[in-house]
């Protein structure tokens, strides 16, 4: 059942609390800012109505807090409730940006651990907190990648290569910096094509972008000469860290040979996604790019004045944190390629990421990448022995998610759509389909660490049970769901004529 819109169920002379009355004297608005009631036609409703009306649109809402989120390389896991309580603090959530820096060191202490933290986490030198979301982090790693170039005089690079399973945002942040696409293909086991490497490296080339592990749930088995020949043709490595949390605690993407990394704060350290909310692209890069960040980072001030030393680099000095001879200070880079992001980026996202690090530590960290992998494979293991679902390279182990086919033996003209709709009348938000491209009819899914035997066995035996409907009764699965407040949208006329507002 559909809820009706707050006009729908206004009316005329209802009120809801009342303003107290004025304790100055009444002015009128100036002419031209008022508006009457056919104007503005507002709605009319008690408290009671808009109270009744919000609790029942939140229980219709499909989120994390209520149902398995198995969206394959989003990582929709539980967010701790504690993160949300940290962010609530009234420190830190009536902060103002614009704050005398002696008024808010604490804030900037936070961050300024955040940053060692996630130096330490990757082996980056240095990171910088300022990108809103991951895509933007990338934008600002490849516009760095540019610059480095530039700064050296060296003004023939012009390409970056970018393998055929990467996320859809590597080759709008490369079209975006002004730089060239070329699209590398995967072998024949999801790996990238080291021939087809070799082949399109040259003197023209500003670098690499490498998903690892990559958005078929696999881990580069050739990284090291991957990295290794990209250097030797003068090139850098851009790690696009939206899959950390399967490595996370166990291995440092600058131990790679990765040069520059963003890291999805909203997907790795909690804070989920996929309601549309603020998320946060820290990048790390190694001490070569360490002056091409964006700023401002928070550094001590007491560093800043050495040259030609980097405040913000992890270490021994990073770790004694402001004392009676430091304090903390915004710093830009001598070369940064500017701001990308107003203020000091989404502080709330950073506060909730500061915490869930705190709260697991070292070991803990290392526990999520294992469990996450442990997770997939034991779905990806149950769906492929008893709901003959085939999956993408399923001779490898695969690492926090993998990629089935929604190809069933004994059901034609049933698709991978159609079996993400009739999961949801099963309870189930529908994983990522169609995604990565390289993969006929995929259905890419990601259990997370988070998610409890019980869980992932209510999900295999949906999937096994929708795969045994397919066979028997297709019809079914084509006009699925059945149980949503809507059915079967046409999905390509809703995002291209949105209409966002009733009135």
């Amino acid at each position: 059942m559909i809820e009706p819109t707050v006009y729908e169920i206004s009316s005329p002379g209802r009120t809801g609390p009342r303003l107290p009355e004025l304790d100055v004297p009444e002015a009128p608005l100036p002419e031209g800012y008022v508006r009457d009631a056919e104007q503005l036609p507002l709605p009319e409703l008690s408290e009671l109505d808009v109270v009744r009306h919000f609790v029942r649109l939140s229980q219709k809402n499909m989120s994390i807090d209520t149902n398995f989120y198995p969206l394959g390389s989003c990582t929709m896991k539980y967010n701790p409730k504690v993160n949300e309580l940290t962010a609530g603090l009234a420190g830190f959530a009536q902060i103002h940006p614009l704050q005398d820096t002696d008024l808010v060191q604490g804030a900037m202490q936070l961050m300024f651990e955040l940053q060692v933290y996630l130096a330490e986490i990757s082996g980056f030198d240095a990171v910088t907190l300022q990108p809103a979301a991951g895509a933007q982090g990338e934008l600002a790693g490849v516009l760095m990648m540019r610059k480095y170039h530039l700064d050296r005089g060296d003004n023939k690079r012009k390409k970056i290569l970018v393998p055929d399973s990467a996320h859809g945002t590597n080759p709008a942040s490369t079209t975006m910096s002004g730089l060239e696409v070329v699209e590398l293909p995967s072998d024949d086991r999801g790996n990238l094509d080291l021939a087809a490497l070799k082949e399109n490296l040259d003197e023209t080339v500003v670098g690499l972008m490498l998903t690892n592990p990559n958005t078929l749930g696999l881990f580069e088995e050739h990284i090291l000469e991957v990295t290794r020949l990209v250097h030797d043709s003068g090139g850098l490595v851009y790690g696009d860290g939206a899959n950390l949390n399967a490595i996370v605690g166990i291995c440092k993407p600058a131990e790679l040979g990765i040069d520059v990394m963003h890291f999805n704060l909203h997907k790795t350290f909690s804070t989920p996604h996929g309601g549309g909310g603020p998320g946060a692209g820290p990048v790390g890069v190694v001490e070569k790019l360490a002056s091409f960040l964006p700023g401002p980072l928070v550094a001590l001030e007491a560093i800043v004045d050495e040259e030609p030393g980097l405040p913000f680099l992890a270490g021994p000095l990073a770790e004694e944190g402001p004392t009676d001879l430091h304090r903390l200070v915004w710093y830009t880079p001598s070369k940064s390629i500017g701001r990308v992001r107003s203020f000091a980026g989404n502080f709330g996202v950073l506060v909730r990421a500061y915490t869930y690090i705190r709260m697991l530590g070292a070991e803990g960290l290392r526990r999520v990448a294992e469990n996450a992998v442990l997770n997939a494979n034991y779905l990806k293991a149950r769906l492929q022995g008893e709901g003959s679902y085939p999956i993408a390279f399923s001779d490898r182990t695969c690492m926090h998610e993998f990629v089935a086919q929604g190809i069933l033996e004994g059901a034609s003209g049933v698709h991978t759509l159609d079996i993400s709709k009739r999961l949801m009348d099963y309870g189930f938000h529908p994983p990522t389909v169609y995604f990565p491209l390289i993969v006929k009819e995929a259905l890419m899914i990601e259990p997370t660490e988070t998610e409890s035997k019980e869980a992932l066995d209510l999900f295999a035996d949906a999937l096994i049970a929708i795969a045994g409907e397919a066979r028997t009764d297709p019809d079914l699965l084509h006009e699925a769901p059945h149980q949503a407040p809507v059915r079967r949208l046409d999905e390509v006329r809703a995002a291209r004529q949105a209409i966002f507002c009733r009135r």
